[in-house]
């Protein structure tokens, strides 16, 4: 290996990031395993006429196409459901493959390759140290969550993508801990999340997860997504339980 066109996506997209962490183009070329020319030639945009490598694409644009009709004709399908006529279209793919195609745009796929390319090499005993958290909201009639629908930005008052509903069903907002080492306690969410009450949370049930999983060992907390603008510019706290 030694072209830009040998580098596959994820090592190209290694490079980006070891590159804004104050990397040099040796240290670099060192840790992904390719000639330091090559890093030097995709930092600065130039290719040469090979032909690239990579993982193929599982799906063709026009596949996408028909997906996207099929989610058109009614917008509150599982993705079971759209899976299973995307396949009788002639088209096989996996849930997870409906799940990029329909609900992930560019930027948040690009977000989601550059967090798992900075943890690529974490070994199991890195991530037997970390905690993670997460809530959810359980509707007590009706199904959880009430009903989904697929939709652009825009298209929020579209008549076909509205559903009745009751307007105030009664509902629980449930958030946890859980680790390789176990679970932590739940909590019973009975106020609006803000950044206030969610430091709260992490106060009474965080910590005392922590403590309970790892003693006096030091772990790394993750936040959920749905967590993080409690707790502004921090995706991965690194702490030590007291």
């Amino acid at each position: 290996m030694g072209k830009t066109a040998d580098l596959t996506a994820v090592q190209k997209a290694i490079i980006d990031t070891l590159k804004r962490e104050g990397k040099t183009q040796k240290e670099i070329s060192e840790r992904i395993g390719c000639s330091q020319s090559a890093v030097s030639r995709h930092l600065s945009g130039k290719s040469v006429g090979r032909k690239k490598c990579g993982k193929k694409r599982c799906t063709t644009r026009r596949g996408d196409r028909t997906l996207r009709k099929i989610v058109e004709k009614d917008r509150f399908q599982t993705l079971g459901d759209l899976r299973k006529q995307w396949t009788e279209s002639g088209v096989e793919t996996s849930r997870a493959t409906v799940h990029r195609r329909v609900l992930l745009n560019q930027k948040q796929r690009q977000k989601r390759l550059t967090w798992a390319t900075e943890k690529q090499h974490w070994t199991v005993a890195q991530w037997s140290k970390v905690l993670f958290s997460d809530e959810s909201k359980f509707c007590m009639s009706f199904r959880n969550q009430g009903a989904r629908v697929w939709r652009k930005t825009g298209e929020k008052e579209m008549p076909k993508c509205l559903k009745s509903s009751v307007k105030y069903p009664q509902s629980v907002m449930v958030w946890g801990a859980m680790s390789a080492a176990g679970v932590g306690p739940l909590c019973f969410i009975k106020v609006r999340v803000n950044a206030a009450s969610y430091q709260e949370i992490l106060e009474h049930f965080m910590l005392p997860s922590a403590e309970k999983l790892y003693g006096d060992e030091d772990f790394v907390f993750h936040l959920g997504l749905h967590n993080t603008s409690a707790v502004p510019q921090a995706d991965c706290l690194h702490a030590t339980p007291h």
